[in-house]
């Protein structure tokens, strides 16, 4: 068997390259766990690059200048005629890990590299690719063992089944992982090895006792870059394979707003990637009779010229966007529909307020087309990035990069859909943060996420509070979101928000508003539903109030407002407020249904009285 083949072993959709399965996560295939590979082992010819300029702005500034390219992941553009062609080796590269495997039959446990086992292909159904254990009987395919460690610095190895049954003791090995009950717990595994007799149970690996607690040291290992780092000073855990912190992606994202109201700008701006370099006109019409000018092919090489050469003219300073500023284009770009421009990903439609709220609400936006642009730069294991604000410098130390060496690109994905704009008067909300208790409660909060930060040791406990401001929006988004998706039929998932907060004394505030919308790569979410319900909000509103006032959970979640359990949400949990973590840019923090609505427990908290 070449180790070097390609072979086809399964399909997802680009969205999940990011979102779910992206670079150093592992991907539970039907027979096989696979690691994907960092970017230095895809093949970015059979990519294609996204424009998004301010988008890749921000990335420069967090990953450095030399970052020049927002790519897809590489896919074929014509479905392979049979499994032997190039096309169905086009895609991205994996990697079979854990190395470790288990014989179901006879309970071998043993790596990849011992030959005891080898991968059975099946060109014609990618998805029965396998490992079998030849020597034992029947050929029976093997599973990958469901033990790695990995540390906080975002390394992953193997588990040490060697150091862990045997210590520093040399031994010629022959292990074997025996299941003495049903439960599939780590108490009912043993490791024995047949050559010496030495066993020990899984348990072992992840128990709490610190007379029993194996602790592994932490290799330094990135199999998803082939290599190894110097001694790394955390101290690596024992996790399951299928285990939640495995990754988690530090992702950027933002809106593609158009630059210019004109039609012929914003073709120019989509076709950017093959006109940046154009020198003349003549090089116009060298790439019309390439074809490559798609739209642009109706309007006249010096027409395109002049188009090109002023965006040239107006782009030779590099700008410089901070993450945190991503929303801010967005929020001036909303809250001024009459001024927005049209284009083909983007419209938007200010429709009159619902009847009853003209003293909460400033504006409804129904965003009829929108595009977003994702893209992955970096990932973290153990501990999620969402304990940071936007604001935060992140911990360098803790993500772990996608290439050995620094990147001149990252992988990204547009998605389209359409949304929903709701705009909050400011005068209302200073009224509401003017309260007492609200201010007390903010005084509670603001408690609760300098205790959160400090127990995380991140640096600078105090600094990007979001406030009781953002509470209330924050909340208020996922009480709609909550709403809607009783009335549409949309899934809980597939419906995210983006929160538009700020003070009037930040630099770039006051900002009070939240756009709800649907981005996906497939059919849902796509053919107007949202919008339609915005053309009745007022209902949704109503909706979204009346339930949020009492919670399955009650009154143990009304009563959950005094954080002593350094919990970072108040009275808010699965069964009345939380989402997917897809859909919640804080991972389901800062949320407080005292604040939006009146409650079993408190009244006088609410920005909203009793429906």
């Amino acid at each position: 068997m070449k180790t070097n083949e390609k072979y086809h072993v399964g399909d997802i959709r680009p969205s999940q390259l990011l979102q779910t399965y992206g670079v150093g996560a592992l991907i539970a295939l039907p027979n096989l766990s696979a690691l994907i590979m960092g970017l230095d082992d895809w093949d970015i010819n059979n990519s294609q690059e996204i424009t998004e300029e301010r988008l890749l702005h921000a990335i420069q500034s967090a990953l450095g200048p030399q970052v020049k390219r927002l790519l897809t992941p590489p896919a074929s553009e014509v479905e392979p005629g049979n499994p032997f062609d190039y096309a169905a080796r086009i895609g991205v590269p994996v990697a079979a890990f854990p190395r470790w495997l288990v014989c179901p039959r006879c309970h071998l446990l043993a790596p990849v590299e011992s030959g005891y086992f080898q991968l059975k292909v099946n060109r014609y159904q990618p998805e029965q690719t396998r490992y079998i254990h030849v020597n034992c009987q029947h050929q029976p395919s093997v599973l990958p063992s469901r033990f790695m460690i990995a540390c906080e610095s975002g390394h992953l190895d193997d588990f040490p089944w060697m150091h862990f049954l045997h210590g520093d003791k040399h031994c010629n090995a022959m292990l074997r992982m025996l299941e003495l009950g049903v439960s599939g717990e780590p108490s009912d595994i043993l490791i024995v090895c047949d050559t010496c007799g030495a066993k020990r149970p899984m348990s072992d690996a992840l128990s709490n006792d610190e007379k029993q607690k194996y602790r592994p040291t932490c290799t330094g290992r990135r199999p998803h870059l082939r290599d190894k780092e110097k001694a790394c000073s955390n101290e690596a855990r024992s996790i399951l394979l299928a285990a939640s912190n495995t990754w988690f992606p530090l992702i950027f994202s933002t809106l593609s707003l158009p630059s210019t109201p004109d039609l012929l700008g914003q073709r120019v701006e989509s076709k950017w990637p093959i006109l940046q370099e154009v020198q003349s006109a003549e090089n116009i019409a060298m790439l019309r009779r390439m074809r490559l000018l798609g739209d642009l092919s109706e309007y006249s090489d010096d027409e395109i010229w002049n188009r090109v050469e002023l965006k040239q003219a107006t782009g030779k300073a590099e700008e410089t966007v901070r993450p945190a500023d991503l929303k801010v284009p967005e929020w001036e770009t909303l809250s001024h529909p009459e001024q927005a421009p049209k284009s083909a990903d983007f419209e938007v439609t200010p429709v009159a307020l619902p009847d009853g709220y003209e003293h909460y609400l400033e504006q409804v936006v129904l965003v009829e087309r929108l595009r977003e642009v994702r893209a992955l730069t970096g990932f973290t294991r153990i501990e999620s990035l969402n304990d940071y604000a936007e604001e935060d410098n992140l911990p360098t130390d803790h993500i772990m990069p996608l290439v050995r060496k620094r990147t001149t690109w990252v992988p990204a994905s547009e998605v389209r859909g359409e949304g929903l704009f709701i705009q909050f008067r400011e005068d209302t909300i200073q009224e509401w943060l003017q309260n007492f208790d609200v201010k007390r409660h903010s005084a509670s909060f603001f408690d609760a996420h300098r205790r959160w930060r400090r127990a995380r040791r991140i640096e600078n406990p105090e600094a990007n509070y979001p406030g009781i401001r953002y509470v209330l929006l924050h909340t208020f988004a996922h009480a709609l979101i909550r709403q809607l998706t009783l009335e549409s039929g949309y899934t809980a998932a597939s419906i995210r928000e983006r929160i538009y907060a700020l003070p009037p004394e930040h630099e770039n505030g006051p900002m009070a508003g939240i756009l709800l919308y649907t981005a996906a790569s497939d059919s849902e979410g796509t053919l107007g539903g949202l919008v339609s319900l915005g053309k009745r909000i007022g209902y949704h509103i109503d909706g979204a109030r009346e339930e949020m006032q009492r919670c399955a959970s009650d009154p143990l979640c009304a009563e959950h407002t005094h954080f002593d359990d350094n919990k970072l949400h108040g009275a808010a949990c699965h069964a009345c407020m939380f989402l997917p973590e897809t859909s919640c840019e804080r991972g389901n923090k800062y949320l407080d249904r005292s604040v939006f609505v009146p409650t079993v427990d408190r009244s006088n908290l609410a920005f909203f009285p009793v429906i």
